[in-house]
């Protein structure tokens, strides 16, 4: 009896297009999204010059740092931009400086930006400079000036927030909308639930001895299962149709084994939601309505619309009490803290704790309202 329940809500969930659609769809996007929309926020290159190069030297070394300087994000070239740069005659040959022309006023701090990034582009031609005048006295002291490494990755490890480091967009966002999608299950759980109510299969069920544990039950494990699956195609989307649209690729840096343990406490935490929800409400109206606003409360407090650390303090402890900032801080210990299932056993132990406080809510509330023939 009960493995023909669980094969009926399978059928039930594989008919509905549309829940799958926002099962699956709808954080699939929203990942694609999100992440290409912030990478340069996550970066930290959102802030764009406007610049307008003057070469009088013309020699192959500016013509290279001018190729150089093109290519950085930071900067966009055109004519009669706002901040106009010249190179003097003579430059590569001589202590000469740069002249820099801003026409436009710029705050200080974006005067020091700017400086800050276009330091790396001048302090590499200067490096071509003493490389090729060394080249003519030694070959090998010339080659060694090629393992001087000036990125900021290989000079500098940043650390923020008591020594974690901060997410890139595709980090930021797939463990973000894998948690809140999972959260939609609310619909399609809603719909079942309260279309066999009005249908009176679950009375005739209870007439048959058949207990509401193995009722509920039988709901979830096809939702359990799909949840499983919807999180690591979020994953793949982040690993490898994310990179498509030149923005980081997610990388497993923990244990795989962390990421299943962690997927399924999320998953029995999002279905004990869903089903409380679906128990408690009157129509699938009601329960849709409630768990939308629910999932997207939860959200934002639990910093999937808003990364956390960006919040002031009192709201990164507020964050606390969602779920959802559980499920997060999970998947961020795996993907960015290369965690394994230590790190990530308690917020596991409070997703897994939630669902089963709420599971046992509602099947309570689900014999109540058996007894009481639906009134």
């Amino acid at each position: 009896m009960f493995s023909a329940m669980v094969k009926k809500e399978f059928l039930l969930v594989l008919r509905d297009k549309r829940a799958l659609a926002v099962l699956f769809l709808m954080p699939a996007l929203f990942i694609l999204i999100i992440s290409v929309a912030m990478r340069d926020v996550f970066t930290q290159n959102s802030v764009i010059f406007e610049i307008t190069i003057v070469d009088l030297e013309k020699s192959k070394v500016t013509k290279e740092m001018i190729n150089d300087i093109s290519k950085n994000r930071s900067f966009q070239v055109a004519d009669n931009a706002n901040i106009v740069i010249t190179i003097p005659q003579k430059y590569s040959q001589s202590k000469k400086r740069l002249k820099i022309e801003i026409k436009d006023s710029l705050k200080s701090d974006e005067i020091e930006l700017f400086k800050a990034k276009l330091l790396k582009d001048i302090t590499n031609l200067k490096l071509k400079i003493i490389k090729n005048r060394l080249t003519e006295f030694s070959d090998e002291a010339g080659a060694a000036i090629d393992n001087i490494s000036l990125e900021s990755d290989e000079l500098f490890e940043l650390k923020y927030n008591q020594s974690e480091e901060i997410p890139n967009s595709t980090q930021q966002s797939v463990p973000s909308w894998i948690v809140f999608g999972m959260f939609f299950m609310i619909t399609p759980i809603s719909t079942v639930f309260i279309n066999e109510r009005k249908q009176n299969t679950l009375s005739r069920l209870n007439s048959m001895n058949v207990s509401v544990f193995s009722m509920v039950l039988s709901k979830i494990v096809p939702y359990l299962f799909i949840a499983q699956i919807q999180a690591f195609v979020m994953i793949a989307v982040g690993m490898f149709i994310v990179p498509l649209f030149d923005t980081p690729a997610l990388a497993i840096n923990g244990s795989v084994l962390a990421l299943v343990f962690l997927s399924f406490a999320l998953s029995l935490s999002a279905v004990g939601l869903a089903s409380l929800i679906a128990v408690s409400s009157n129509s699938t109206e009601q329960a849709s309505t409630i768990g939308g606003i629910m999932s997207i409360l939860l959200g934002a407090i639990g910093g999937v619309m808003v990364p956390k650390f960006i919040m002031p303090d009192f709201m990164q402890t507020l964050a606390n009490i969602s779920p959802m900032s559980w499920g997060l801080d999970g998947f961020l210990d795996i993907f960015l803290r290369g965690g394994g299932i230590a790190m990530v056993l308690n917020e596991a132990l409070m997703l897994m704790l939630f669902g089963s406080i709420a599971l046992g809510i509602s099947m309570v509330m689900l014999h109540a309202r058996i007894k009481k023939g639906f009134e």
